[in-house]
Formats: structure tokens, sequence, C-alpha cells
């Protein structure tokens, strides 16, 4: 019964963190659409300050840093606490290991963001290390099932695995749309500048490197560059979005699980409302509070993967006595 508490209260810290992750990469969006990535020129301090001096930038960065300093120590925490009780039934070991590898990198990225100037190569890896970092910490805090799977609901797992590889290249290129600040290039939807096909520039549009001491705070590319890029993340969205919202009503009409049905149709309602975010972002000319949002979205639909992916593999080998958790005021009552 003991180790049964102790891997409830691991699962609730781990909850925390994805929350706290989850602020961190809205908090992210925010300083780089209000033009506060470069707010603070050193890293991890401000001016060589805890607490910045300078003007609002500089604040909206470090209120970054702070809630992501926080999430370290989380994870810090819980790798400590996953080495102090692996023997328990149920603790997960490989994923803490490669959560607490991620946010390593993470903290190095945070720095090279700042010390390369916004190099749109690093603010997407970034994005992604920070979204990764949610959706492994969501994992750990969900309770896995003893239940067996059926047949189709075995079937759904690499309709599943799709859907993240698909879903994990289109927030990349969600991210490089941002990072190149060409998320206004095109001010029209469906069409681009008043065209099905505008004219565009692949050929600079997805250059992964350009050399050092380039600053890309406002962006370095032309006009047709970032049309190209925008307009590819539209036929990613296209294709991500079919993709997805097939995977969540596949679930949901096939799945006999009630956890597996509810995980099919929050993802369904994830990716509607990101379109829907995304569509009127464009029509209302990328406002901070919408595209801030669109952030948020994509931290929504990490979650929502997470949560279907966690229920298509449930425990195996682990007594069903370490898999359900229970409150400790029931847990005391049981002794």
């Amino acid at each position: 019964m003991e180790s049964q508490r102790r891997l409830f209260w691991f699962r609730r810290l781990a909850l925390a963190g994805a929350l706290l992750a989850a602020a961190v990469v809205v908090l992210g969006a925010w300083v780089r659409l209000t033009d506060a990535g470069l707010g603070c020129p050193d890293w991890p301090g401000c001016y060589g300050h805890i607490y910045p001096n300078a003007g609002g930038k500089a604040l909206h960065e470090m209120i970054h840093r702070y809630f992501a300093g926080t999430l370290v120590i989380v994870i810090t925490i819980l790798l400590l606490w996953t080495a102090r009780f692996r023997k328990d039934p149920g603790q997960p070991i490989i994923a803490v290991a490669l959560l607490f590898v991620i946010v390593c990198l993470q903290a190095a990225l945070g720095a090279l963001t700042v010390t390369l100037l916004l190099k749109p190569l690093i603010v997407t890896a970034h994005l992604l290390g920070g979204l990764s970092t949610l959706g492994l910490l969501w994992w750990l805090s969900r309770t896995p099932e003893t239940h067996s799977l059926s047949e189709g609901e075995i079937a759904l797992r690499k309709f599943a695995l799709a859907g993240l590889a698909v879903l994990s290249v289109q927030i990349a290129l969600g991210g490089w749309t941002s990072a190149n600040y060409a998320a206004a290039a095109c001010p029209d939807f469906p069409t681009c500048q008043r065209a099905w096909w505008p004219r565009m520039d692949y050929r600079d549009a997805f250059v992964l490197w350009r050399g050092l001491d380039i600053d890309y705070e406002g962006g370095v590319l032309a006009n047709p560059a970032r049309v190209a890029i925008h307009v590819t993340h539209r036929l990613g969205a296209l294709l991500a979005g079919s993709v997805l919202i097939g995977l969540g009503i596949l679930t949901a009409v096939r799945a006999r699980n009630p956890r597996l049905v509810r995980a099919g149709r929050l993802l369904t309602l994830a990716v509607v409302i990101q379109i829907a975010i995304g569509v009127a972002m464009v029509h209302w000319g990328v406002p901070l509070s919408l595209a801030t949002l669109h952030n948020a979205g994509d931290a929504f639909l990490v979650i929502s993967i997470a949560t279907l992916l966690r229920a298509l593999w449930p425990a195996l080998g682990v007594p069903a006595a370490a898999i359900s958790v229970v409150p400790l005021h029931r847990a005391d009552t049981s002794r």
C-alpha cells in the first residue's frame, strides 16, 4: 500500500509538471510574439541580474524563464523520486529518464535561442522540445489500465502512431512559420494574397542554417519565401487535420473501452478547435491573443494524442494493485 500511495503522488506531481509545461509553452509563444525573445541578451540572468532592470520585454522574457526554471526543478524531483523508488511496482523509469534528458536539452536550446539571435532552427527545436516535455509529463500523470484490448483496438495503435508523426511534422511547420515571421504572409483565407497559388520561393523558404551573427528578430526572408512557408503550413494543416480527425472518429466508433472513446472524442475536439483558431487568426490579422491561443491549441493537441496513446498501451505485467490509485484516506482505511 505504501508503494501505491507513492505512485499516486508521483502522478500528481507529473500532472502539476504537465500544467506547468503547458504554461511554459504558451508563455514562450507570448515572448516570441511580443518580440521579447532578445529582451535579455544574456542567459540565464538578464543584464547580469536575476530580476530584470530593463523594460517590459525583458520582464516578459524573465517570466518565461522563471516558469521554465520551476519546471526543471519539478522534473528533477521526479527523476530523484524514480531513482529512490525504482523497485516499486508500476513506477515508470525509462520515460522519466528520457524526460530529464529532454529538459536538459531544452535548457541548452533556451540559451542558444538568445545567443544565436532567434535562429529559426533553434526556435523550432525549442518549441518541439517544450511540447515533447508536455507530452511525456501528461503520459506519466495518466493512470494505465489493465484491461485487455480487442483486436480492433489493437489495430488502432498503428494509426495513432501515424497521427503522432503527422502532428509532430505539422507542429514543426508551425514553429518554422512563426520563427520566420510568416504567419501574416497570407492575410486572406482560403486564398493567399487573393490567389490559390501565389508567387512563392521554396528555394529560400526552408534553408535550415544561414550561418552565425544574423539577427532574426523580425525575420530575414523576402515575402515570396514567407508565403511559401505559410502555404506549406496550411497544406500541412489540411493533411494533419484530416488524419487526426479521422483517427479520433475511428477510435470513438471502433473502441469498446469508454476511456478510448473519450480519448477519440477529445482528439477530434482539439483538432476542430485548433483549425478554428487558425482560420480566425488569419481573418483578424494575427492578433496577439489568437496567435498565443494557437500555441495553446498545440498544447491541447499534444495532451489529446498523449491521452489516446496512453489508453492504447495499457500496463503490461503490472499487478492491478499497483495500478489502481486511491486517495490517501482510502488507503489508510484499508490497513
